[in-house]
């Protein structure tokens, strides 16, 4: 008797983008064009996960930095959306499928992983409910196709970590954040504003609605930027920025905080930032996005 390969579909395809694999290449290739590599290769990045009519063109600036000659194991770490989580969780699945070609999962990275008894098994239901996971296989695919049998991914599913499981989990992540040949991919939108959000903060000084958000956003990517864990949770409780993935953030700014201990030099830029719309009274709502490259020198 064989054993069936676990598949994980692609459950958000044909809504929150393409399930024609020739419209998905084109669109990507369209926003990945409009961009320059500027700081490559990237050994770690920052992207959205909505709906690609909102982020496409976001999320390009910072796959155009991954540099798929180097790369052979692509980390995507996403905040979990649906299902109450104090820890991080691995998937049942083998293979993650997208429109363009099929995601292998580097099953020795998570049989090492799944000895630490840090990790939970998410079920294969969770695994594609959630999308920010998801959003990112196609831009990953995309980027690593010149070298698509070369690579394996590493799809972590992350909690609502305190501070103290944050440092674990990137002290524990540290290590293959150190090699080059791994890239992590941090999936997180930034401020959620609006009454359907339950948060509407505003800063008077700042004039409209939308540019109080974008300041209080570049706030945040400015501390994120300066690689500091313990000044971004002094920022998240001061403001209580609704930046889903703060905790997948937190996970890699802990992680290089590990890795400077050590010597490491490495910098964090942000190359993008945008808005799903302009927010302008209390009637209003937005997501807003950013895409941002961690490089080891």
């Amino acid at each position: 008797m064989s054993n069936r390969v676990v598949c994980r579909e692609a459950s958000h395809a044909g809504s929150w983008y393409t399930a024609s694999g020739s419209q998905l290449n084109a669109q990507l290739e369209g926003w990945l064009s409009q961009v320059q590599s500027t700081i490559k290769p990237a050994r770690a990045i920052i992207a959205p996960h909505a709906g690609y009519t909102y982020c496409g063109s976001c999320a390009a600036y910072a796959y155009k930095q991954v540099d798929p000659t180097i790369t052979r194991r692509v980390f995507i770490l996403g905040p979990s959306h649906h299902v109450p989580l104090s820890r991080c969780a691995l998937s049942p699945a083998e293979i993650y499928r997208t429109p363009l070609y099929d995601l292998k999962i580097d099953q020795k990275v998570y049989a090492d992983l799944w000895k630490t008894g840090m990790f939970e098994r998410m079920s294969l239901q969770t695994d594609e409910d959630e999308h920010s996971i998801e959003m990112h296989l196609p831009y990953t695919a995309k980027a690593m196709e010149s070298h698509k049998d070369d690579f394996a991914i590493v799809p972590v599913l992350v909690g609502a970590l305190s501070e103290s499981k944050e440092q674990e989990y990137g002290k524990l992540l540290s290590k293959y954040l150190a090699d080059p040949a791994n890239l992590f991919v941090i999936s997180s939108d930034f401020c959620h504003w609006g009454h359907r959000f339950r948060y509407t903060y505003y800063e008077e000084s700042q004039g409209e609605i939308y540019r109080s958000i974008e300041h209080l956003d570049k706030m945040g990517m400015g501390i994120i930027e300066q690689l500091d864990p313990i000044s971004f949770s002094n920022y998240l409780k001061k403001y209580h920025n609704t930046i889903c993935g703060r905790h997948p953030i937190g996970v890699l700014l802990n992680a290089v905080a590990e890795l400077k201990k050590v010597g490491q030099d490495m910098n964090f830029s942000f190359l993008n930032y945008a808005q799903s719309s302009q927010c302008r009274n209390w009637q209003d709502s937005s997501v807003s996005y950013a895409a941002g490259t961690l490089v080891v020198h």
